[in-house]
């Protein structure tokens, strides 16, 4: 008898369960599809909508779940063709290091091609690694420093100021500057927005 009094509680909380999710989704339903112990509701199935070609409610998120499944398994059935027909599916081009796009966009500018347009992420790039000579080689540093000269705003006022924290730090050093490539890229750059 004590085994018996255990599953009850569970199986009162299973109801509770199943009548929580009925009631939460009661609004949705229309008054063929009314909960009366016959229908959709009360047996814990997914609750239908009326005149929607019987589809189950379901949310933005169970939505978005479905569609990738079922993107994924239309990508799957079309390799599978591909491998059939005995075509080997051919792989995208690697992606580009933002050390190439970044060179890319600079050198689109000095060039002055009619497509070429502002890119934040480009610029950040470039003024993050402007004073490394190997991420920017020195010959496109000369045509970095013409594009520094249309540096506006904010972004200006942020390269001068760390140009001189790192030209304070080179002092602060000594005397053995350990990049002298770096250092005459700070002095440039100072010379040039200050």
């Amino acid at each position: 008898m004590a085994k018996q009094k255990r599953k009850v509680p569970e199986v009162t909380e299973k109801k509770n369960k199943k009548l929580k999710k009925a009631s939460a989704e009661g609004p949705l339903l229309g008054p063929e599809a009314a909960p009366s112990g016959e229908g959709a509701g009360s047996k814990g199935e997914a609750v239908l909508r009326p005149g929607l070609d019987a589809e189950p409610e379901r949310s933005p998120e169970e939505q978005r779940v479905l569609e990738r499944k079922l993107k994924k398994e239309r990508k799957k059935e079309e390799r599978q063709r591909l491998r059939e027909a005995g075509l080997v599916a051919q792989h995208p081009p690697a992606r580009r290091s933002g050390a190439e796009l970044a060179l890319d966009y600079l050198c689109g500018w000095a060039q002055k091609h009619k497509n070429w347009r502002f890119q934040k992420t480009r610029q950040t790039w470039l003024l993050l690694h402007m004073y490394d000579s190997d991420k920017v080689p020195d010959e496109h540093f000369s045509t970095l420093l013409a594009y520094l000269e249309g540096l506006q705003g904010r972004a200006r006022e942020l390269t001068v100021q760390k140009a001189e924290a790192l030209m304070r730090e080179l002092d602060e050093e000594g005397s053995d500057p350990p990049l002298p490539g770096r250092a005459q890229r700070i002095r440039q750059v100072l010379q040039l927005l200050s």
